[in-house]
């Protein structure tokens, strides 16, 4: 019987076989992974996620993968346990639970989500808040409570725009379930647009949203989104639908463990140093609890052991999150859930493996040295009188602390590559930094323990006069003088020394300066020989057509990325740049467009909204300088919180690595370790955690913990 007439014994006997049987595919698991096949009514399920999580560790644990195109998987490298396995994708209700052992084999039969509606839930946030109807263009700037209800401060809509998602979408997931679906709580005996006006007076933010609300206009706020949850109640859907992992996107895995607690949320995690990955392999992870406790959580990812260390401050008079003006929550009731005082925003660790911490250490008030009047120099050229947040530094081998009372406010840190090992600081937004970017001489502080002398600031100054050198300047809201130089009064957000140079990258969201019309910036500061006295800085907004930078990173190469609120990625090579980059020219920061590059997120645009743009939205970005995640060397990830995901840019095209359970992955910022550079994909993998504030928003409601996620790339689907 030749190969023809083989294949076609085999066709008719596969014709009288059950539709399972005939698409069944053999998976290979060893004693140590969870295999099995998925099909649907018409085949294999192709893209779709295998999940297994067990309880039977210390803490909670679960892994992620995707089906390749015959629908097989194999969840690889599990602790021994008993795990529930189950499968979840775009199109399918999910399976039930299997109970199973590593080395087993599961078969898995997937059915349609029973109606579109259905369907939908597992669409990643975005898909959801595109539905939000955004004022035209033609309704700014604001007219004021007789008029379009906006403030004047609001020029255009893409100031809205971007008020919306870095400052709204910054603390949790607006097109969440938890979001777009209004609680019953609030909607008793009321409407939908007095439920809003309730919800964002819920918790211990609500200080904070009054703040935001107050920049939009918060009568605008509650017509637009109580008109969007109405609408998404009344049945509407989604425009647009998400598509399956395709390609590489199937060779992702995904590994969690809970740590905190469901009422504490977590800004950041940090696994190693960002200038050598290979500090801490296979240590402890470290995460960073903002204003909901002072505890900080640790991870051992080995031990699957979760823990806290305590973050201490100077002063008993620190305020307390405790105290902070609340309404009645739909999840706590009136439970002060967060009792933080020392505000932890942003965790580094550094070459030898100590933390560094932007901690709030005591009231607003500065000490006399940052003060007018004081001999450090970095106050004799512009004195501090208060500072939102401070430095603190710990080391695990000892268990000692040391508290560093800066007079500058601090926000997010990294490590410069010089000799002194400078640590530089941001801000935080608008007006926190007062116009200043600070910094710790390191090296410095372990041989003298003086946190006064090794710490210093500078104002920021652009050298308008072109002789490159700083001079006297005027005001951000004067006038260009040509004898003189300009400062602007930046807050940087982002801060990024440069791999290449001595240069420093910042990222700001506010108009610094009088000539800034558009949602923020990038700064590139030149220290100098004396930074207080010499740091000279270039500004350099988006291009036209975009607009709303947040994050930075720069990668070996030298390239800065950001992430912009119209809904790109974007870099800029300063090296492209034709024009002088000093001068009376350069106030606007407009001296070079031919620097930017812009790629549009993947995802839906919002109705009225130039198309060119998307409704996704990245937090920050990171960029992977050593190949760690093993999608290239430099390649840069954003953290698109929008489409629950992390969304690489490889070659051009993006990567969208969506993780889909729990739904309502909310993640700040990556960063990535090599445990064991010999031991292949395996020995390495990029770390996050739960960024939002509110887990409670996301599945698994009030029992839903912040969890660390490891996001690793195999080679394939079915490596082991």
């Amino acid at each position: 019987m030749n190969l023809k007439q083989i294949a076609a014994v085999w066709l008719g006997m596969s014709a009288l076989l059950p539709a399972s049987a005939a698409w069944a595919a053999t998976v290979d698991v060893s004693s140590h992974d969870i295999g099995g096949q998925v099909i649907g009514n018409n085949g294999p399920e192709a893209g779709v996620w295998a999940i297994a999580e067990t309880k039977d560790l210390p803490t909670k644990y679960a892994k992620v993968v995707v089906t390749d195109d015959q629908g097989r998987f194999v969840i690889p490298d599990l602790p021994d346990a008993n795990y529930k396995v189950w499968v979840r994708g775009y199109g399918l209700q999910d399976t039930v639970q299997q109970e199973s052992r590593p080395g087993k084999v599961l078969d898995f039969k997937a059915v349609p989500a029973a109606t579109a509606a259905a369907a939908a839930q597992l669409y990643p946030a975005m898909y959801w808040y595109s539905l939000l109807e955004i004022p035209g263009a033609n309704e700014f700037p604001g007219t004021g409570d007789k008029g379009n209800k906006m403030p004047d401060t609001m020029k255009s809509q893409a100031q809205w725009v971007d008020t919306v998602k870095n400052m709204c979408q910054s603390c949790h997931s607006i097109g969440s379930r938890g979001i777009r679906e209004i609680p019953k709580t609030f909607m008793e005996n009321t409407d939908s647009h007095t439920a809003w006006a309730l919800r964002t007076q819920a918790g211990q933010a609500q200080e904070y949203m009054a703040i935001v609300l107050g920049s939009m206009g918060p009568e605008k706020v509650y017509d637009l989104f109580s008109k969007w949850t109405d609408k998404i109640a009344e049945g509407a859907l989604p425009f647009d639908k998400p598509d399956r992992p395709k390609g590489i996107e199937r060779n992702v895995v995904f590994t969690m463990w809970d740590w905190a607690s469901p009422t504490h949320y977590q800004h950041d995690a940090i696994s190693t140093d960002k200038r050598n990955p290979t500090v801490n392999a296979n240590g402890l992870i470290y995460g960073s609890p903002e204003e909901s406790t002072d505890l900080i959580p640790t991870l051992d990812p080995v031990k699957h052991i979760a823990s806290t260390i305590t973050e201490p401050y100077l002063d008993p008079k620190t305020p307390s999150s405790e105290e902070a003006p609340r309404g009645p929550s739909a999840y706590w009731g009136d439970d002060a859930i967060w009792d933080g005082h020392t505000s932890i925003h942003n965790v580094m660790m550094d070459g030898a493996g100590k933390l560094w911490f932007t901690a709030r250490l005591r009231p607003l008030a500065n000490p006399d040295y940052c003060k007018e009047g004081s001999n450090l120099a970095s106050a004799k050229v512009s004195p501090q009188a208060t500072s939102m947040r401070q430095l603190s530094t710990y080391d695990p081998a000892t268990g000692k602390w040391d508290l560093i009372n800066t007079c500058f406010t601090s926000h997010h840190l990294y490590f410069a590559h010089d000799a002194n090992e400078t640590l530089w600081m941001s801000a935080g937004g608008p007006g926190l930094g007062g116009g200043i970017v600070g910094w710790l001489n390191t090296k410095q502080f372990r041989e003298t323990k003086d946190g006064v002398a090794s710490q210093g600031w500078t104002p920021l100054v652009i050298d308008t006069n072109g002789n490159g050198k700083r001079d006297a300047f005027v005001g951000a809201k004067d006038p260009v003088d040509p004898a003189k130089d300009k400062r602007i009064m930046a807050s940087f957000y982002g801060i990024m020394p440069s791999p290449v140079d001595d240069s420093v990258w910042g990222q700001a969201m506010d108009r610094g300066f009088s000539r800034v019309d558009q949602p923020g910036y990038i700064v590139r500061v030149m220290p100098g020989s004396d930074p207080t006295n010499t740091a000279l800085v270039e500004a350099y907004q988006p291009p036209e057509g975009t607009f709303g930078p947040r994050g930075l990173d720069i990668g070996l190469d030298g390239l800065v990325w950001t992430v912009l609120s119209s809904g790109h990625l974007a870099s800029f090579d300063r090296t492209l740049c034709k024009g002088p980059l000093n001068g009376p020219t350069t106030a606007d920061g407009k001296q070079c467009p031919e620097g930017w590059k812009v790629y549009r997120l993947p995802g839906p645009q919002f109705k009225g909204l130039d198309p060119k743009g998307s409704a996704n939205h990245a937090y920050y970005v990171w960029v992977d300088r050593y190949n760690i995640l093993g999608l290239g060397a430099n390649v840069p990830i954003a953290e698109t919180n929008g489409a629950e995901s992390l969304t690489a840019l490889v070659k051009g095209e993006f990567v969208n690595l969506r993780m889909p359970y729990p739904q309502g992955f909310f993640t700040k910022n990556v960063d990535g370790r090599i445990d064991d550079a010999n031991a292949g994909w395996k020995g390495r993998g990029i770390w996050t955690t739960s960024g939002t504030r509110a887990n409670f928003h996301s599945e698994g409601g009030k029992e839903a913990y912040p969890k660390v996620f490891k996001v690793q790339m195999r080679p394939d689907p079915l490596a082991h």
